[in-house]
């Protein structure tokens, strides 16, 4: 059975997906939040809203980090947060697309414990909690087993193939894509895809957690430079993401400049 802190989270996240699919395939309000941010909903917003007020209420203790609340630094001086994407995914959102989810994951002390990814318009909830196995509409998960960079499944967009990134060149990888990071991870834990690569500097809320789901997985997680992930930072972004099956994760950053 869940923990307490993963059934808070299923039961939010499902009120999120509620949420989202009142406004999908609407023409909800939208506008750009500038500064290179992207776009941004009303659905974001009502969903920021909501959880924040019922996960706080049934966690006054717990900090808060969400793409869409200012942030606060206060959240430092708690040694557990919650890690909040209302809506990742918000351009394949307002285009329709089914490729969007909302993310939620309890961290604490910088270590995901327990996290859910919850896809309304595909109707998948992944799940995990630290130590517990993943999980996906309740039955597990588990990574593939590719260890073969040679045609290996990876999910990455085309920016992360450019030259500069690797030591001679790109692997010879099957490149695939999905607009949400937080599904892409999850994809990975499925065993659905082999790996995903991303350079950018990429925020927590992105990827917090599916950074759990797919190490629940059995997967292999680190960030560009093959460093531990950790949460909760004064700055929340992390040096870029890898995941993949653990042999396939080796043969990657073999490649890495």
């Amino acid at each position: 059975m869940p923990g307490p802190d993963l059934t808070l989270l299923l039961d939010a996240a499902a009120a999120a997906g509620q949420i989202a699919m009142k406004y999908y395939k609407s023409d909800v309000e939208k506008w750009d939040k500038g500064d290179g941010q992207g776009p941004v909903t009303l659905a974001d917003l009502e969903i920021d809203k909501m959880l924040h007020a019922s996960l706080l209420s049934a966690r006054p203790d717990y900090g808060w980090l969400s793409e869409e609340t200012e942030d606060d630094l206060k959240r430092l001086k708690h040694d557990v947060v919650f890690i909040v994407d209302p809506i990742d995914g918000t351009r394949s959102y307002i285009n329709g697309h089914e490729n969007f989810a909302t993310a939620i994951a309890v961290v604490r002390k910088g270590i995901v414990e327990s996290a859910v990814v919850h896809c309304p318009a595909k109707e998948l909830t992944y799940s995990a909690a630290l130590g517990q196995g993943a999980f996906l509409n309740g039955e597990p998960i588990v990574h593939s087993d590719a260890s073969d960079v040679q045609s290996a499944r990876v999910l990455a967009s085309g920016e992360q193939m450019k030259p500069q990134h690797w030591r001679d060149q790109a692997p010879p990888i099957e490149r695939h894509f999905r607009s949400s990071l937080a599904y892409r991870l999850c994809l990975v834990a499925q065993g659905r895809f082999d790996g995903m690569i991303t350079f950018r500097d990429t925020w927590e809320w992105d990827v917090a957690a599916g950074d759990l789901i797919c190490r629940e997985a059995g997967a292999k997680v680190s960030d560009k430079f093959k460093g531990i992930p950790m949460y909760n930072q004064p700055k929340p972004a992390l040096r870029g993401m890898i995941a993949a099956a653990p042999h396939l994760h080796a043969g990657l950053v073999q490649y890495l400049k």
